[in-house]
């Protein structure tokens, strides 16, 4: 059973109740992130959603933790390009208690001036972290690569000079510009009555005033740069970018399928030829992202410095011929196949049901419609998959990011 309301003020609200279980997850999905910021606000989606936990009008944030974990129940949060969510799970006897902290912190943060000046510290270590994790540093730089400083270019953390200078006036700034009850759902999947839900989230969240909220635009021009970072370590990192479709094209699941067929497991073309075969690489792999404008099609591999260039010279060959020579009939079937059982695993996961439901009431405005999808990914041929590559994988577009202790950058 789906249950969905909208409050007077905006919030939108989706409830998915599936019975048999004992715990509910719950979020509250925010419609901002690192693609909407300015440069100046470069990295303060992320600062605020640290923030948020450090305390409220009536609890610091040790109480906080502390009343989470009386209940044994889960609370943490995320930022992306385009969402920041905050979320808990709880027992089902404990969804009321639960929820009522997730909205006080959520709604009644402070922002005191000490416990700021200690999360700057923390997040900037965070930053440092992601400089001596070279995959998710040159990944980092593939965004860059792909669209420039701006919007899906950015680093989600932000520059240690931002992080440094934001203010509390900064951060209630853009959480009245951003942070509206029209760019706001709550979600809840689990154990959990419908009305039960809807009339806590009424309860919290029914008398948010609505701000300044104005959706912004996001100019989006693919780069297409090759980017580079010397660094003394083990291993070279490496990836490709292709410009993908955007969520709601007509060849999105297609684009899955192809994905599972070129990079997405054991059975893929890139993890068989390049490690299987070759022994060139402990880690290779594809993946699509995909968000309202556009999308990212990308190929990651970890190898030896030395190997670097014919790992890069094997991946490219991987791409090119399967451009020429298209997909055979069992890997279509076994793509569509892992596509098909992946969306059916995450509908036995509270969390996993709880973010898909209100992704989609946040990016869409409708419930989630499980049995469309299964249609959609039934309904795909071997030809939708041929036009999907077509769709995905252009090399004159293509962006180039590497790290490690290479001579030279590597090219596709």
């Amino acid at each position: 059973m789906v249950k969905e309301k909208t409050l007077n003020n905006g919030v939108r609200v989706v409830i998915k109740n599936m019975e048999g279980l004992l715990s509910v997850s719950m979020g509250i999905l925010v419609g901002t992130g690192a693609a909407f910021e300015t440069d100046r606000e470069d990295g303060i989606s992320h600062f605020i959603e640290h923030m948020q936990f450090k305390g409220t009008k009536t609890r610091t944030a040790f109480e906080i933790s502390d009343a989470f974990d009386a209940l044994g129940a889960q609370v943490n949060a995320f930022t992306g390009k385009d969402l920041t969510c905050y979320y808990s799970k709880s027992t089902s006897d404990h969804a009321e208690e639960a929820f009522a902290l997730l909205a006080d912190l959520f709604l009644n943060s402070t922002f005191p001036e000490e416990e700021m000046e200690r999360e700057k510290g923390v997040v900037v270590e965070e930053i440092n972290m992601n400089e001596d994790a070279p995959e998710d540093l040159c990944l980092d730089l593939l965004s860059l690569a792909s669209f420039g400083k701006a919007n899906y270019g950015r680093n989600i953390l932000g520059p240690q000079e931002n992080v440094k200078g934001f203010t509390r006036e900064d951060i209630f700034a853009y959480k009245r510009r951003r942070y509206c009850p029209q760019n706001i759902v709550v979600s809840f999947a689990g154990s959990i009555d419908p009305e039960k839900a809807v009339s806590l989230v009424e309860k919290y969240f029914g008398d948010m005033e609505c701000a300044e909220f104005t959706q912004r635009n996001k100019e989006v021009l693919w780069k297409g740069d090759n980017l580079f970072r010397k660094k003394p370590i083990e291993q070279a990192h490496f990836a490709f970018a292709f410009p993908s479709v955007p969520r709601d094209h007509a060849d999105f699941a297609a684009t899955q399928v192809m994905n599972a067929v070129l990079g997405g497991s054991m059975s893929s073309r890139l993890f068989k030829k390049v490690r299987e075969e070759m022994g060139l690489a402990y880690s290779v792999y594809s993946y699509s992202s995909h968000y309202e404008e556009t999308g990212v099609f990308t190929v990651y591999a970890g190898v030896n410095p030395k190997k670097a260039e014919n790992a890069a010279e094997a991946i490219c060959g991987v791409l090119k011929e399967f451009l020429e020579k298209g997909v055979k009939e069992d890997e279509f079937l076994r793509g569509r196949e892992q596509l098909r059982a992946g969306n059916i695993y995450s509908q036995e996961n509270t969390s996993s049901q709880m973010l898909l439901y209100g992704k989609e009431m946040l990016y869409r405005g409708r419930v989630y419609d499980f049995e469309r999808r299964m249609a959609e990914i039934s309904a795909l041929t071997l030809d939708d998959v041929l036009r999907a590559s077509k769709e995905n994988i252009d090399f004159s577009k293509i962006g180039v990011a590497s790290v490690g202790n290479l001579e030279r950058a590597i090219k596709a």
